[in-house]
């Protein structure tokens, strides 16, 4: 099949070349996003490959299914991005990578809070400076403290393995529990009391129109006076200027994010010769308490492979059935 892969930087080509069997599938990378302006460019393709910030909304949708496409194979985890009822109304089959390695983000999040809480972003530049003073960078141990998880799926329950290593007591706020997780020793409970007692509560939920905003004014003011925020799942499920009012009033003691509700924009790119528009997000830069890293949770060798070998299967059993290997649908959500 000709594929068009679209918001491609080269480590993107690297792993998906070589998960491609030789002249098994025409790979097209662009480095362009997809968006209705550039849409055009997978002209011919029976398949585009599409990653977080592509639009994969309802006017490119239509041009893509206008071309002959009928395969959007994304290659993340994520389709919040996609307008699933237009895809299926236009016969376009869309397919994601359901899981590659939730080892990845759950110790990327582990970093997150060993560096916020041990000072380590701030311990580092005043070293390279000279300046040895421990003042300012007094830490917790994390041992006896109260994490709470919002989502114990598997990078949830990934995350929830390391923080019982550390001696961390657990709870978790998810509709579905999981077993592991409860043979573990965490405690299911209400949002509002996960809020209320964790002195970490790190996010691990899908987006989706309950989740969005999930962390908003309200809940903010439940948790408790100090607590550190964590976000490694998806950008819109936390309300950014609620956060920023949080950290402000000394509610939010210090926030970790990988994802960004307005990332589009900004990650994935090279912006250091180039003044930042967007307000919000360099309001959150100027906090000594926040640490925010550019969507890099999943990103070692080994989910990098995982990542393209599934991508590529869902191409070559579309190709073969007609139908991918791991498809999203209204249907299959309902």
């Amino acid at each position: 099949m000709k594929v068009t892969v679209f918001s491609t930087k080269p480590y993107d080509t690297q792993f998906l070349s070589r998960a491609n069997p030789p002249g098994r599938h025409r790979l097209i990378f662009l480095d362009s996003r997809l968006t209705p302006e550039t849409a055009a460019a997978a002209g011919g393709s029976e398949a585009v490959c599409g990653f977080v910030n592509d639009d994969l909304g309802a006017g490119v949708l239509r041009v893509l299914a206008a071309q002959g496409t009928r395969l959007v194979a994304l290659r993340c985890a994520g389709f919040n991005n996609v307008d699933l009822v237009v895809a299926r109304d236009l016969g376009i089959c869309v397919a994601r990578v359901p899981e590659y390695s939730p080892h990845a983000v759950a110790e990327h999040t582990v970093a997150l809070i060993l560096t916020l809480n041990r000072k380590i972003h701030r311990a580092y530049a005043r070293v390279r400076e000279g300046n040895f003073a421990l003042d300012g960078l007094l830490g917790f141990d994390l041992h006896s403290r109260t994490v709470g998880i919002v989502g114990t799926g598997k990078i949830g329950a990934a995350f929830a393995r390391i923080m019982a290593g550390f001696g961390c007591h657990l709870l978790a706020f998810d509709p579905k529990p999981d077993p592991g997780c409860v043979a573990l020793g965490v405690s299911y409970v209400p949002m509002a009391k996960l809020l209320r007692d964790a002195d970490i509560v790190s996010l691990h939920c899908p987006l989706t129109p309950k989740t969005r905003h999930l962390i908003d004014a309200a809940a903010i003011a439940q948790m408790r006076q100090g607590a550190m925020l964590i976000n490694t799942s998806r950008g819109a499920v936390v309300d950014t200027r609620a956060v920023i009012k949080g950290l402000k009033s000394g509610r939010i003691g210090s926030l970790g994010l990988d994802v960004y509700e307005e990332e589009a924009d900004l990650f994935f790119e090279n912006l250091s010769d180039k003044v930042i528009q967007d307000d919000v997000f360099a309001r959150l830069l100027s906090f000594p308490n926040v640490v925010i890293t550019g969507h890099q949770a999943f990103f070692t060798a080994e989910a990098m492979h995982a990542i393209a070998e599934a991508t590529l299967a869902n191409i070559t059993e579309f190709e073969r059935s007609g139908r991918a290997l791991h498809e999203v649908s209204v249907e299959k959500l309902a």
